[in-house]
């Protein structure tokens, strides 16, 4: 391993869940939020719940939006995630639990939100229907996802396969696995909802320079678990076929991703 493959590794090594909120959110997650909340429209004194909400960016850009006289609410299956969130903003109420089985009640909230979580949930069905059964009548829902693979993402992808396993790559298909038009109209169909629209668009979001972002994505996602055990220079050569393969979407020593953002938003109807 080079000294600065090391020292990049090192740099970023730690708590991943802090990683998350410190390298993931202020770009990507960041991007997707703020993508999400427009779609949803807001609006002062609505309440709200946000599903999959890690660290919490979409919960508190939404508290803003909502205001005092609103309410917003989080869940999140990861205690990790819910303890960086609660320690960022205590006026939202924190809840740990499964996108498939909410542990909330029926028709408490006028609007359901969900950002880059819904293609990590297995119950995929069960998720949409959980939703429908916490809006009020007349609610509405909003849902990012991401996909398909990006070129950038698919480079990495490659990478992992060929230096760590494809189970381990499989982490970035997973990603990217949920953004066709056809099967989410369909999930919120089967859920109960009306009114469904889903649309894309591509979100440009600059990133670190390619080492520096390899391994803050690395140390930001479950992914740092299978790549921590390689040895020097399993973790150089991966490194090296990562950056070479981002190289041409390199712009002024930074990475430039574009990524197709997939916003699926319903309702339930009033009556």
């Amino acid at each position: 391993m080079t000294s600065t493959t090391t020292g990049l590794w090192k740099q970023h090594s730690g708590n991943p869940v802090e990683n998350y909120e410190r390298f993931f959110v202020p770009t990507i997650g960041t991007a997707w939020a703020s993508a999400l909340l427009d779609a949803a429209d807001l609006r002062v004194g609505e309440r709200v719940l946000d599903i999959a909400c890690g660290t919490g960016v979409v919960a508190r850009r939404a508290a803003e939006q909502v205001g005092p006289s609103g309410s917003v609410a989080g869940l999140d299956l990861s205690p990790g995630m819910l303890e960086i969130a609660r320690a960022n903003t205590a006026e939202i109420d924190w809840h740990e639990g499964d996108a498939a089985a909410l542990p909330l009640p029926d028709g408490a909230f006028d609007v359901v939100v969900s950002s880059l979580g819904l293609q990590f949930v297995e119950d995929k069905q069960s998720a949409l229907r959980e939703m429908h059964r916490v809006l009020a009548p007349g609610g509405r829902v909003a849902i990012a996802t991401v996909g398909p693979t990006p070129p950038l993402f698919a480079v990495l992808e490659q990478a992992l396969a060929r230096h760590v396993s494809p189970e381990v790559a499989g982490f970035m298909r997973a990603v990217f696995s949920l953004y066709d038009p056809e099967q989410l109209q369909t999930l919120a169909t089967d859920a109960g909802f009306d009114d469904i629209d889903v649309r894309s668009k591509v979100l440009t979001v600059t990133l670190p320079a390619p080492a520096e972002f390899l391994w803050q994505y690395v140390h930001s996602t479950p992914l740092v678990a299978a790549i921590a055990p390689l040895d020097d220079a399993k973790l150089a050569a991966l490194e090296h076929d990562v950056v070479a393969g981002w190289q041409s979407f390199v712009r002024s020593a930074e990475l430039v991703f574009d990524g197709n953002t997939v916003l699926t938003t319903a309702r339930r109807r009033k009556g």
